[in-house]
């Protein structure tokens, strides 16, 4: 089997020093000496809070195959003269030149997505539904920004047959250098929100920014674009502005080239009939929720594209569970019985906490059970903090809610918005709230807890599957 680099294609691709007997096998990349396995390379990246020069020794301890470094912190590790590095200006740019490389010698297809919502969701997916018809490459977690995407890139074998990568951002410019990386064949945009618009003057800037994606989408690649999205027409025509006319919509439009036929939502699962150019399919969605539906369509569609099975794919689909943070479901055993905790504390905004929302809504309260929103500040929206915050209401109404628990200051403009007759409470923080929610839960309750990650609501995610020695429940049990 061959490995995944060997000493000198690392130094030859980075254009580095060698400095020892470089190693012939390099099993892995690594910039974290805590997840660091046998075999793997180093590098030594230096964050904004930790440099890896400083680990450097724990990643010898942890079996490191060969170390990169900067050139000039190469005095300081005379002390491991007996591993063997690799000494380059800078070991970030170092990393992206081997992502660079990894990309230039595979001959899988690529797909790249970004997006304000569904970006981690939508590449899980692929993954799962691509898996049928070959090997896939993609990042284990939401590794979207200028470290994770080389860093991902770097990890993919030569000889896969698909790479999925998520490209994230929240100022302009941070897409277009990673996507060049990258060179997709299909570039999918999920949907234009509200997220980060406190960089932004608003969404139509923010839909300029997602459309970097098209400036490394190979020539003859594919364009997926959100047809029910209002800014479809400004993707669709800044992608022709980049050379791309192969562009595909997606959505429920009678017009789009992968359409929803027929949809039922259900609790635990959606059943969809969808047109894929033409073509029909049905699937079973094991992560229910109409948003993940919409993610669904933008899969198929790249499936499609790069030329996998389309059946088998779409097969695949009802194994797919929602991921950690986005949607997970866990069983809670109370002492008198169990309730249900839905899991969205991984990130917020406007677009998906309404998402979030509709799918407590969809969800079955057993008798005698209430549906509890756990719903924590949105961040970075700027100005428009307030009114978004408030704007929530209307989504909170149509979940039918039995009880609210807010965190944070500006959840305060939501407390205020919703009727007088909805129990709700409210406190500052996180820890604040979770024993509130904690005393509040009974048997037959659904809970569901959203946020941006910043405010911290996944401590009370924590915290209720501790004290309630929860089980993780898969969407049909639960």
């Amino acid at each position: 089997m061959r490995p995944l680099w060997t000493g000198s294609e690392l130094a030859e691709a980075m254009n580095g020093r060698p400095f020892g007997a470089l190693p012939e096998e390099v099993s892995g990349i690594s910039i974290d000496s805590r997840t660091l396995q046998p075999g793997d390379a180093f590098f030594a990246i230096a964050g904004d809070q930790f440099d890896g020069h400083d680990f450097a020794t724990a990643a010898v301890k942890a079996g490191a195959a060969v170390l990169v470094v900067a050139e000039g912190k190469l005095p300081s590790l005379g002390r491991l003269t007996s591993t063997p590095k690799i000494v380059v200006p800078d070991v970030l740019e170092a990393l992206g030149k081997l992502g660079i490389a990894a990309r230039a010698r595979t001959r899988a297809k690529i797909i790249a997505v970004t997006g304000s919502n569904g970006k981690t969701s939508t590449k899980e997916a692929l993954r799962h539904v691509l898996a049928p018809s070959g090997q896939v490459h993609a990042a284990d977690k939401s590794f979207n920004n200028h470290w994770g995407v080389p860093l991902t890139l770097a990890r993919m074998p030569a000889d896969v047959d698909f790479g999925v990568f998520e490209i994230g951002m929240n100022h302009p410019g941070e897409i277009r250098p990673l996507v060049k990386m990258v060179r997709p064949h299909v570039a999918i945009i999920t949907m234009i929100g509200a997220a980060h618009l406190g960089f932004f003057r608003d969404l139509d800037e923010i839909a300029e920014a997602k459309a970097e994606i098209f400036e490394g989408l190979e020539v003859e690649g594919v364009a997926l674009i959100n047809g029910d999205d209002a800014r479809f027409p400004l993707l669709a025509n800044l992608a022709r502005s980049k050379g791309h006319g192969n562009i595909k919509s997606f959505g429920e439009g009678a017009e789009a080239d992968i359409r929803i036929r027929d949809a039922e939502l259900f609790g635990d699962r959606s059943e969809i009939a969808v047109s894929v150019n033409g073509r029909d399919v049905l699937a079973t969605v094991g992560a229910p929720g109409r948003h993940i539906v919409q993610n669904v369509l933008a899969v198929l569609g790249a499936v499609d594209a790069v030329g996998a099975d389309l059946e088998k794919g779409a097969q695949a689909l009802a194994s797919l569970q929602a991921e950690q943070g986005r949607g997970r479901r866990h069983r809670l055993a109370l002492p008198d019985g169990p309730a249900l905790l839905i899991d969205e504390s991984f990130n917020a905004n406007p677009a998906s906490m309404e998402a979030a929302l509709a799918l407590l809504g969809a969800t079955q309260v057993p008798a005698g059970g209430r549906r509890i929103a756990v719903l924590g500040d949105m961040l970075e929206l700027g100005d428009r903090a307030p009114e978004l915050h408030a704007g929530l209401a209307p989504a909170v109404a149509a979940a039918r809610v039995d009880a609210v628990f807010l965190g944070g200051a500006q959840m305060r403009g939501l407390l205020d918005t919703l009727p007088a007759d909805l129990p709700k409470t409210h406190a500052e923080t996180a820890e604040d709230l979770k024993p509130l929610v904690l005393e509040a839960v009974r048997p037959g309750d659904i809970v569901m807890v959203k946020s941006s990650k910043g405010i911290g609501f996944a401590k009370i995610v924590d915290a209720m599957l501790a004290q309630f020695s929860s089980a993780k429940a898969d969407e049909t049990a639960a």
